[in-house]
């Protein structure tokens, strides 16, 4: 059933909506959101509270969601009882990824991405399948047999179909939405310069669509990047590649905006209008892998400047008709892949190290509760 969504209150209707600046310029001005409770402890979530976020998010017609690290699900009690109880989506942070499902070639290991399904069968939840095909964690026999040349252009296009039919094929009718084609557009707007580009031409990513449709008729596949939430050259690109994929008949359904945000960077004003215009190439949208980073320490004008970031993003995909998730990379800054990454910055996450609420878990829920 089609949920409608409605947005209610004159500052969430007119508030701007805003993607990361590319450039790292000083960015238009953004609404400011109302002010919400300071970061700290708070009690043990319990399953089917009517105040936790996959609740408001039902009540919305969304689907919110979080990318799991499956050590600490397994090993971490607090993170495994928050993530059944506020998402009802999951990403696999890393073991659907082919340097996780096939360390050694010809070797297929589903095991922790499976037990990652059975936990959202377990709880309700909806699966996202990250990701078929990207230029980065490849095992290192494929990486190292073509930079040898022991593996050909024909064997690198059949060990990619080959992959693509094992995995997609393997989860088949347990993953609603597939990132299909991951990062192909560089910085600048060009097809990134990759071994796929090198040895298979231009034409691999109509191929890993057509592959991945093949093996999973239901799955909605998206093409997924980061720093294409507002109008700029690269979110240009995907929008001439997507119709262009569309003219071709390739099954794509949606396009994905990581939603990598960084406060020290401003927000521009225009994440609805690029949601909206694809969309009207006949895609559905979602924000895939959203966080808000800070130069560290982190501070109280930071931790609500960051509020503002998540609750943008959110606000852009309730108003949007065709927006059907909004995914967190990670929750608590405990587990952030930031730090790692990114020199000197962190604290990107809805919940603090302890999982404490910060002002951002606040604004989400305030933005979801405004429109439920």
């Amino acid at each position: 059933m089609k949920v409608t969504r409605v947005v209610a209150g004159a500052a969430v209707a007119a508030a701007v909506l805003v993607s990361l600046n590319a450039t790292g310029a000083p960015a238009a001005p953004v609404a400011s959101v109302a002010p919400v409770a300071a970061a700290g402890q708070d009690a043990a979530v319990q399953g089917g509270n009517a105040d936790t976020l996959r609740a408001l998010a039902k009540r919305a017609g969304l689907k919110i969601g979080t990318a799991v690290d499956m050590s600490a699900l397994n090993n971490d009690a607090t993170y495994k009882d928050r993530v059944a109880a506020e998402f009802n989506s999951v990403t696999a942070e890393n073991v659907m990824k082919w340097s996780e499902i096939e360390p050694t070639r010809g070797v297929l290991n589903f095991g922790p991405a499976d037990q990652l399904v059975a936990f959202a069968k377990a709880n309700g939840q909806s699966v996202r399948g990250h990701t078929l095909l990207w230029h980065s964690q490849l095992p290192g026999w494929l990486t190292e047999g073509v930079a040898s040349g022991d593996i050909d252009s024909a064997e690198l296009r059949q060990l990619l179909k080959q992959h693509v039919f094992d995995v997609a094929g393997h989860f088949r009718g347990k993953i609603y939405q597939w990132d299909v084609a991951n990062e192909v557009i560089d910085d600048n707007g060009q097809l990134r310069d990759t071994i796929w580009l090198q040895k298979l031409g231009p034409g691999y990513i109509a191929d890993v669509f057509r592959w991945a449709h093949q093996a999973d008729p239901k799955a909605k596949l998206y093409i997924n990047d980061y720093n294409v939430e507002g109008l700029n050259a690269k979110a240009d690109a995907y929008y001439e590649l997507v119709k262009q994929l569309k003219a071709d008949r390739v099954p794509i359904h949606g396009f994905g905006m990581q939603g990598h945000l960084g406060v020290q960077f401003g927000f521009d004003g225009r994440a609805l209008q690029n949601v909206q215009r694809f969309e009207a190439l006949g895609l559905e949208t979602s924000f895939t892998e959203v966080d808000v980073r800070m130069l560290m320490p982190a501070d109280n004008p930071k931790l609500h400047a960051q509020a503002n970031g998540y609750s943008i993003l959110l606000r852009a995909c309730l108003l949007a008709k065709k927006c059907t998730s909004f995914t967190v990379w990670g929750f608590t800054d405990k587990y952030s892949w930031v730090p790692g990454f990114f020199t000197g910055q962190g604290a990107a996450n809805l919940l603090d190290e302890n999982f404490g609420q910060k002002p951002a878990y606040q604004a989400v829920k305030e933005t979801l509760a405004l429109a439920g």
